[in-house]
């Protein structure tokens, strides 16, 4: 397994994985920090929750379009442009909050903030899955590759949330946003100025008459698979936050869910060493069976132990359903669209989290925390049976981009 991760970061060289690591965090830490910012600031919760959900908002519709772009133009220019957009909103959005503005200002800017995310998760996804192609990498490699993206994504979506928590408690929530903003600033710019970013996107031959390469119905069903993980994330939050709270120890509830995030990771990880004599439909199966048998006994938990134990077990069913549909979905779409698609993954998990925070907040509230993990596991329940029923296979328009050399040999 560690020569299988040599070669994937032999493919980028050990600055690249470095950046996008560092340039994913922001994206992390201003979802909740936006939270934090404006219910400080305003005192109102409300208000928190719409700026957030104009954020979730705009990131979900952006992200796709910026994939796009950089399927037809190539990564550099969009992200540059884009990472300059987000710092700008993100200050601005600062500047905003601190400045007393109206909350229809606020959620203005907490949309403009999320749909300028420059995506660099997908676009380093897609790159590196593009430099494995290109240099005649095996399925082995391009396996390793997504498991290796799908750790980063996991840890920075651990790690972001906490770097806001400890900022706002030792500064206020303005500071950990300026960070962010600093932060994608820096590592965006580099990003988008790494020598790989010019052997991938841009390049592919168009279809023919101008028009797009098109996608497979599995496509689709796919993409709805990672909403619904997205909502298995949302409703898993709100029905961490609910016990945690009941139990006088609200504190815990961040490091419940940085444990499932960690076990989660861990397990991404261990997906380079199965075998590929188990091929991806049945890898999507087992991992689906796996969220549905695991996440049933969220609905009996009555302590704060139990809560630890069964969400961190949880969290090893998390990772491998996703990068498998990352690879289903890299398998079944044309060279050309791959970065758009895997944006539009990303934003569905997006979408489907703050859909499922919303509803399981509420459900929480009067139900209690097994009503909010309820829709958890219906969640896992629509995965296991999008499983059973989405048909993968060749995308319908297959040309690959030429074989290039990565750039760190």
């Amino acid at each position: 397994m560690l020569r299988t991760y040599r070669e994937v970061v032999a493919l980028t060289g050990p600055l690249l994985p470095v950046i996008s690591f560092l340039g994913r965090l922001p994206t992390a830490m201003c979802q909740f920090g936006s939270l934090l910012l404006v219910a400080e600031t305003s005192g109102s919760l409300a208000a928190a929750g719409l700026v957030g959900g104009a954020l979730a908002g705009g990131q979900t519709v952006g992200g796709p379009l910026l994939g796009r772009a950089a399927d037809r133009r190539g990564q550099r220019g969009v992200v540059l442009a884009a990472a300059f957009a987000n710092a700008v909103a993100v200050t601005a959005l600062v500047l905003a909050a601190l400045g007393d503005a109206g909350t229809a200002l606020l959620v203005l800017l907490g949309a403009l903030a999320g749909a300028t995310v420059p995506q660099i998760g997908p676009l380093a996804r897609s790159r590196s899955v593009a430099l494995a192609r290109g240099s005649g990498a095996d399925d082995r490699v391009t396996g390793a590759v997504l498991s290796f993206e799908g750790t980063l994504d996991e840890v920075s979506f651990v790690l972001g949330p906490a770097l806001v928590g400890i900022a706002a408690a030792l500064a206020h929530p303005a500071a950990a946003l300026l960070t962010a903003a600093a932060l994608l600033a820096v590592c965006g710019t580099a990003f988008a100025l790494h020598p790989t970013a010019a052997r991938t996107g841009g390049t592919a031959a168009p279809a023919p008459s101008g028009a797009k390469p098109r996608l497979s119905g599995a496509v689709h069903g796919l993409r709805v698979a990672m909403v619904l993980q997205g909502a298995m994330f949302g409703a898993s939050q709100a029905g961490i936050t609910a016990p945690t709270d009941r139990l006088g120890r609200p504190e815990q509830a961040a490091l419940v869910y940085a444990a499932m995030g960690v076990m989660s990771a861990a397990a991404g990880l261990a997906m380079a060493a199965l075998p590929q004599s188990l091929g991806l439909t049945t890898r999507w199966r087992a991992s689906t069976a796996a969220l549905i048998v695991l996440s049933a006994p969220l609905l009996f938990v009555d302590s704060l132990g139990a809560l630890y134990a069964v969400v961190t077990v949880l969290g090893v069913a998390y990772a491998p359903q996703l990068i498998t549909v990352f690879a289903l979905t890299e398998r079944s779409v044309p060279a050309a669209r791959l970065a758009e698609c895997m944006a539009f993954l990303t934003s569905g998990v997006v979408a489907g989290q703050a859909a499922a925070v919303m509803l399981s907040g509420a459900l929480a509230e009067s139900g209690g925390p097994a009503a909010a993990f309820a829709v958890a596991v219906a969640a896992a329940a629509l995965c296991a049976l999008l499983s059973w029923t989405v048909r993968t296979g060749a995308p319908a328009t297959t040309e690959r981009a030429e074989p290039v050399e990565s750039s760190a040999r």
